[in-house]
């Protein structure tokens, strides 16, 4: 798949096959999320895979809404990948924290990666977070920022439809449009 293509072939997905997710595949998911930039290039995440069903439906546990259908796609899912940081392994500029995103860029390297070797994957970040680092025994300097499932599509679902670029597009000053943007993301 190329690079174009992966962009607009990933959406969140809630509905997993019961197949177990290739190893080659997951180191290679796992590698393209470490080769991720970040904040003066410390390496302020840290991975957590889990493929215990015990841990995943503990896991499920702590999603806000538990009854949810991302509560459910993570039981469902043969992996989830949770990423957890270290606030003081990273800066801070202007009162921005930049853990978050550095773990954000790793986190979206891996679902990218995911796309890419062909399987689904959704974002959760609504989660009781003490209840995450109870489950999974991680310390009390590091905070979890989110957590995804990855395994086989069991649904047909395709990304939402681009928004107008005219909205959100802007050259050199705010609500200067910029209109050279066509709707074909994929050449």
């Amino acid at each position: 798949m190329q690079f174009y293509e992966v962009i607009q072939n990933r959406t969140s997905i809630h509905q997993f096959k019961n197949t177990p997710v290739d190893k080659q595949k997951l180191s290679r998911m796992i590698k393209a999320a470490m080769m991720a930039p970040s904040w003066k290039n410390n390496t302020s995440y840290k991975f957590i895979i889990v493929d215990d069903s015990s841990q995943k439906n503990q896991l499920a546990q702590t999603v806000m809404n538990s009854t949810d259908k991302a509560a459910d796609s993570i039981r469902e899912a043969p992996v989830t990948a949770v990423i957890v940081a270290n606030p003081n392994e990273s800066g801070v500029v202007a009162g921005r924290e930049y853990y978050l995103v550095d773990s954000a860029v790793a986190m979206e390297h891996l679902i990218l990666a995911a796309t890419s070797e062909g399987y689904g994957t959704c974002w959760i970040g609504a989660v009781d977070e003490n209840k995450v680092r109870e489950v999974l025994s991680i310390p009390e300097n590091y905070r979890v920022i989110a957590m995804t499932p990855i395994g086989e599509i069991n649904e047909n679902k395709q990304h939402y439809p681009a928004k107008d670029f005219s909205n959100y597009v802007f050259l050199n000053t705010w609500q200067n449009t910029y209109n050279e943007i066509t709707n074909n993301l994929i050449h």
